[in-house]
């Protein structure tokens, strides 16, 4: 069994789609072989090696369920992904009975389909003979918890960030409910899928919903499902998402959007594990351990009458904060490498250095979209960058919120990247009073050659203080004005 060699099989009719899925996954680092058929599929050979099945429901001839059945007829034991145009139909239950790892809706976000498949594989290579799955530990690495998906790795070393891992690790081997709660972007997502794979149910389905992107009128379907005929437009059987979850884990995001008279019904499948879908009197169990995350104050919210006082304590079993990413400054410079490395290798690019000075601007922007915000601007930078130098694009920052109200009719000052840049360099000069060279001179400070420095300075429009602001007291010790013609030429000629 060669694991450096996984395969990734993708079956399905329209070949736009297999064309794009394919792709997708090679751009993961995975082989891809496609087949337009279940029956092509059954009569291809398949080398012995960690595999996964995306397979279409709806197909000519043999469908992806029938073509399940034959699999395991044969005890081809091979993890499979199923994707349909139809996300309403009952055959949802089927599959995941049946042993499905994930059933996603076309067209599906590209994350959780690559997600799908790096647990299929794992699961893929756990089903292999003479093996035994390791028991689930953070990774030797040091800074780094990766999961098993490439987007659901966990970055960096600061005392905040290995604050919530300890905690994470208390958590997860126990079924007990817990709340994230972070500012947007810090990565809440990221931290209930880690709680998900160290737990007993990582092999299990991991079920998400945002409360927030759901309209109210929908949410209660979406979270339990309905009968046929329960509203105007359910024309077929809905199983909702807590019966998806069933002995997995169940994440719910924004969970301080979830609607007040919906509130109550969760408390009782938190209390009771039971529910009923819209339109049935038939009451169900489920057995999914719940994981809610939130960007508010819910206990502010309970003050305000705006969220229950019942549902709060329920949810806040075991709460953790996800640190906003400005409190962990020192993990910038590690997840800048990592998301570089991450889209170069999603882009087929090379890039090998990141210049110190991107780097140090990088490090000190405070970042109000966190690591989400953080991604997305180094993707940006990948996209841009055409030789082994991560070209930094000159986007504008948004500008720290100010502490005092602003003037009226003040337009608000965007903060480039080329400003946040200068006064850098210009705070380390005037820390190290303009001294370039040497063990303590700001190039050192900075990592930079001291000609590159001086060609910053210059670029940049840095000015020398005057004397009288360099040489405080001591102005008028000797000659001024030979006194700044020697530091002068010391800083240009060090």
């Amino acid at each position: 069994m060669h694991e450096e060699n996984p395969i990734v099989f993708v079956v399905d009719d329209d070949r736009s789609i297999r064309e794009s899925l394919s792709n997708l996954i090679r751009s993961a680092g995975f082989n891809v072989q496609t087949f337009a058929s279940a029956q092509a599929f059954l009569t291809s050979r398949r080398p012995d090696a960690p595999s996964c099945l995306v397979l279409d429901v709806q197909l000519p001839g043999l469908s992806g369920l029938d073509l399940q059945q034959e699999l395991a007829k044969v005890q081809c034991q091979i993890p499979i992904i199923f994707l349909t145009g139809h996300g309403d139909i009952p055959m949802t239950v089927r599959a995941m009975k049946a042993g499905a790892i994930e059933f996603l809706t076309k067209p599906c976000r590209d994350d959780d389909l690559l997600h799908a498949v790096e647990q299929a594989i794992h699961r893929s290579r756990q089903q292999a003979p003479g093996r035994h799955p390791p028991a689930a530990k953070p990774p030797d690495a040091p800074g780094e918890l990766r999961g098993d998906s490439s987007d659901s790795a966990i970055v960096g070393h600061s005392a905040a960030l290995r604050r919530v891992l300890k905690a994470v690790e208390t958590v997860a081997p126990t079924d007990a409910t817990v709340l994230l709660s972070g500012e947007t972007g810090t990565g809440k997502e990221v931290i209930a899928r880690a709680i998900y794979r160290l737990s007993r149910r990582g092999a299990n389905p991991f079920v998400k919903l945002n409360c927030a992107a759901i309209p109210p009128g929908l949410l209660e379907s979406e979270l339990f499902g309905h009968e046929k005929g329960a509203f105007t437009s359910a024309v077929a059987p809905r199983i909702g998402r807590f019966e998806l979850a069933h002995r997995g884990t169940m994440f719910l995001d924004e969970i301080g959007d979830l609607p007040l008279e919906l509130q109550p019904k969760l408390l009782r499948v938190l209390e009771e594990r039971a529910f009923e879908r819209l339109g049935s009197t038939r009451t169900l169990h489920t057995d999914a351990r719940l994981i809610a995350a939130t960007n508010a104050d819910l206990a502010q919210m309970v003050a305000q009458k705006q969220f229950r006082s019942d549902l709060y304590y329920r949810l806040n079993v075991f709460p953790i904060v996800i640190p906003p990413l400005r409190e962990r400054r020192g993990d910038i410079p590690l997840l800048v490498r990592y998301f570089v490395q991450k889209y170069a290798r999603r882009m087929n690019k090379r890039i090998e250095t990141i210049p110190p000075t991107a780097m140090s601007a990088l490090t000190d922007y405070h970042w109000p979209g966190n690591v989400r915000e953080l991604e997305h601007f180094i993707e940006r930078a990948v996209i841009l960058s055409h030789s082994p130098e991560l070209q930094v694009p000159p986007a504008e920052f948004t500008p720290p919120t100010p502490s005092a109200p602003a003037v009226a009719h003040e337009a608000p000052h965007a903060v480039t990247l080329r400003e946040t840049e200068r006064a850098h360099i210009q705070r380390t000069l005037d820390e190290t009073h303009w001294v370039i060279g040497g063990p303590a001179g700001a190039a050192e400070r900075l990592g930079l050659k001291r000609t590159t420095l001086q060609a910053l300075v210059r670029r940049l429009g840095i000015d020398r203080p005057r004397p009288s602001q360099h040489l405080g007291t001591c102005q008028n010790v000797g000659s001024p004005s030979s006194s700044l013609a020697s530091q002068s030429s010391s800083w240009e000629e060090e």
